[in-house]
């Protein structure tokens, strides 16, 4: 049962709350704000507690107050001035600190209670929307009931808590059986079931393939990070499922309108079943307001914006809708007048009934005391002026079409036209689309890096971002744009026809008075496309950033430059045939090269799974090798020559600049310093590794690990703490993706001649890449700003 409809003679319905005391829950969210503003301004006699959460060490008073200063209580400020808004904070404004979870005592005087918090989300993970909608509705009655008094409470929830449905859903209680208290428990549960599942050996083996594939040339500590990273994301990503799918089994469309309807349940038990006064509104999809505070006035995206903005920008191709389907559209302001009405006309205790107003089936009922029956009130369009999807569909192409977004400074991003051809193909494209660009990105990766070739990475990145928000729109609205539910709102517009007829004209929430082409056209479309600054050209989301600003004059900072592949246009691999070239007999050629051909394959694996690796195992070819010829080959003329041959005039120029700033200036490499003393006399420090020798002849291995990836990252911090230099202002180029461990901690970090993975983590982290290239035929030494490179050394370089 349900209380009678309210008379709809004129001036039945009551619009003031007088000097009630009122508590209002969600605030600082959308419809919150609304309401506030509407006490504020409309109700000036009320007094109204907030429970309002601390944030990011900021008070609930510090919030309250930044709170006053947005733009739906602007017209309030401008009319009162600040001498009453300072008043009301003093006098009628209250703060009690707390979340729902963890409630102090309330005032046992309230006279109203407004509940409108609840997460924002349809797809949370399921503890996080059971935490919200249904913990919080639990924890907020059972403190009404220990406070002892007796408000009228108003709980905002959703017309779509009737679940997967067709035809039409009447303002009343909910019929279902399900035991909410323990879909709640198992909902808490789930996330201890699903972290431990995470911590599988098997499950985490697989996380940490994925880390090593990704990242195993950056260093193990990357490793680790990618793989708790992925494992976090399985976490979420499972918990989603958890929701989404336990809703579908339970007939809901989603966790949010599954835990909506559980908190319905949970104050009809736990406050209109103690004999108290529950109503409970349901608004649709709540979009920006058509007069008060201001036509179009709106806090962020709702419900309907993402599909609009998709479309508007071209990411929308086809629509998973049915266009019969009827688009529940109703704006804030007419959600909350019908709030406020229901708020001051509670339910008549004479309506009370034996059984206290809960669904039928439901065996938690409590029965024993006589209350009056809770009301149901939806805030809906569909039945009294529906607004199909085919509609919507005309309305957007017409607007659009009108004022096309930007696509650069020249040209627009053309409409689609949709001719729905159902979810299932809609799903089918977005899946080949999906395979097609991965695919594209594996030959990517593979290929050269060129400025190209990282064009067309951005542009991979780009697509797989737009169909990931496809997928993601499909997923959550999939049974919004195909509904064939209506929402009866008999009662609610009882309450409107009762309304006074001297009632001003912006309280009223009759929907058949919206023009729904003057409001998408004149009042949300220009409303949305303004707050996200739709129509600004915006910089291309394309590649290579080069900072080329001037260097500033410091002498704490210090730029780092990697050697092979920045400074040489070289690898290990050139540089040990330029040795062999200057110390062998021309007859012994043949058998290296068929060594070096034979081992290739090795190598390259190695290289592939860590740099550290590939470095031991090739610096194994100089044992043997008499280190007074290795020297001697590095100081004569001919490997001189060559490695200025190599050397890239860019690195040289840059180099200059950075000594010319007062900077710093380190190189730093993998392989032996002996090979680098051609080019050590550029440079204030360098550091590399150092072969170990018995009796003069090199062993072929390393006198210590080599320093690459996270190793020259803890040297560089080491180094730069006891130099007393500054990293945030410093710079740091290198090439490799083996590189990115020591390029992200300094400030000014550069991409040189990137490889397919540092070009994409350079893209992505906005960095400056920079394509520096050898000149042919040229000296190395022609650059007005480059210092030669010779025979000069700092001796052998190997400083470590």
């Amino acid at each position: 049962m349900t209380a009678p409809a309210p008379s709809s003679v004129p001036g039945s319905t009551v619009t003031s709350l007088g000097s009630s005391h009122v508590l209002l829950t969600g605030g600082t969210g959308f419809v919150g704000q609304a309401i506030l503003e509407r006490l504020l301004s409309s109700h000036p006699d009320t007094t109204i507690t907030l429970l309002i959460r601390p944030k990011a060490g900021t008070s609930a008073l510090a919030r309250l107050r930044h709170l006053l200063k947005k733009p739906v209580f602007a017209s309030w400020r401008e009319r009162v001035g600040t001498d009453e808004v300072e008043r009301a904070l003093t006098e009628r404004l209250r703060v009690v600190e707390s979340s729902l979870g963890a409630l102090p005592a309330l005032p046992s005087d309230l006279d109203v209670v407004i509940h409108s918090a609840s997460t924002v989300s349809f797809d949370p993970p399921i503890d996080q929307a059971f935490d919200t909608n249904v913990g919080g509705a639990v924890g907020l009655y059972e403190a009404l009931v220990a406070a002892g008094g007796d408000p009228h409470v108003v709980h905002v929830s959703t017309a779509y808590v009737g679940g997967i449905r067709k035809g039409v859903f009447p303002e009343a209680a909910l019929r279902h059986d399900v035991d909410w208290r323990a879909e709640h428990a198992a909902a808490r549960d789930a996330r201890a079931r699903v972290e431990a599942a995470s911590r599988q050996p098997e499950t985490l083996r697989g996380f940490l393939a994925e880390g090593r594939a990704g990242h195993g040339k950056t260093g193990p500590q990357a490793v680790a990070a990618a793989a708790e990273e992925a494992r976090v994301a399985w976490v979420a990503a499972r918990l989603v499922d958890y929701g989404r799918t336990r809703a579908e089994t339970l007939g809901w469309t989603d966790v949010y309108t599954l835990t909506k309807a559980f908190a319905e349940r949970a104050a009809e038990q736990i406050w209109a079943a103690e004999g108290h006064r529950l109503s409970v509104v349901r608004p649709a999809i709540v979009e920006s307001a058509l007069r008060h505070p201001y036509p179009g006035w709106i806090d962020g995206f709702k419900v309907a914006d993402p599909l609009i903005m998709s479309y508007a920008r071209g990411l929308l191709p086809e629509f998973p809708g049915v266009p019969d389907s009827v688009l529940d559209i109703v704006p804030v302001d007419y959600v909350v007048n019908v709030i406020l009405a229901v708020a001051a006309n509670p339910a008549d205790a004479s309506s009370a009934a034996a059984g206290a107003g809960t669904a039928a089936g439901d065996v938690d009922a409590v029965t024993s005391a006589p209350a009056p029956e809770p009301q149901y009130f939806h805030v809906a369009s569909g039945n009294s002026n529906p607004f199909p999807i085919l509609r919507m569909f005309d309305n957007l192409k017409t607007f659009f079409t009108a004022n096309p977004l930007p696509r650069d400074e020249h040209t627009s991003i053309p409409v689609p036209t949709w001719n729905f051809p159902g979810v299932r193909k809609v799903e089918g494209a977005i899946r080949t689309a999906q395979r097609t660009n991965d695919w594209r990105e594996r030959v990517l990766v593979r290929l050269p890096s060129t400025a190209r070739t990282r064009t067309s990475l951005t542009d991979v990145q780009t697509r797989r971002a737009d169909l990931e928000s496809l997928q993601s729109l499909t997923d959550l609205y999939r049974h919004y744009v195909q509904s064939e539910i209506i929402f009866d709102d008999r009662r609610t517009r009882a309450l409107h026809d009762g309304l006074p007829e001297e009632a001003p004209a912006d309280i009223g929430f009759d929907v058949t008075d919206i023009d729904w082409e003057d409001y998408f056209q004149t009042v949300h479309f220009p409303s949305i496309t303004a707050m996200t600054r739709a129509f600004s050209v915006r910089p291309a989301a394309a590649g290579a950033v080069l900072d080329a600003r001037a260097l500033p004059h410091r002498t704490d900072v210090v730029a780092v430059f990697d050697l092979e592949g920045t400074v040489l246009d070289s690898n290990i691999v050139e540089q040990y045939l330029w040795v062999r070239s200057n110390g062998f007999r021309k007859a012994a050629w043949p058998a290296e090269v068929a060594s070096l051909l034979t081992g290739l394959p090795a190598y390259l694996r190695a290289e592939g799974r860590d740099r550290g690796e590939f470095i031991r195992a090739f610096l194994r070819r100089y044992a043997g090798m008499p280190v007074s010829r290795l020297k001697g080959v590095v100081r004569s003329a001919g490997y001189a020559e060559t490695v200025r041959r190599h050397t890239l005039p860019e690195a040289l120029a840059r180099i200059a600049e950075h000594r010319a700033a007062g900077h710093r200036t380190v190189l730093v490499t993998g392989s032996i310093g002996t090979l680098a003393t051609p080019i050590a006399h550029l440079f204030d420090e360098v550091v590399a590794s150092t072969m170990h020798e018995r009796d003069g002849v090199l062993t072929g291995y390393l006198a210590q690990p080599p320093l690459v990836d996270e190793a020259r990252a803890a040297w560089l911090a080491q180094w730069a703490l006891e130099e007393g230099i500054d990293l945030s202002g410093s710079y740091g180029y290198g090439d490799s993706h083996a590189d990115l461990a020591w390029l992200e901690m300094l400030g000014n970090p550069s991409a040189v001649n990137p490889d397919a993975n540092l070009a994409r983590e350079a893209l992505r982290r906005r960095w400056s890449i920079r394509d520096w290239s050898r000149a042919r035929g040229s000296s190395a030494s022609g650059t007005s700003t480059a210092p030669a490179v010779g025979t000069t050394s700092k001796g052998e370089g190997d400083r470590v």
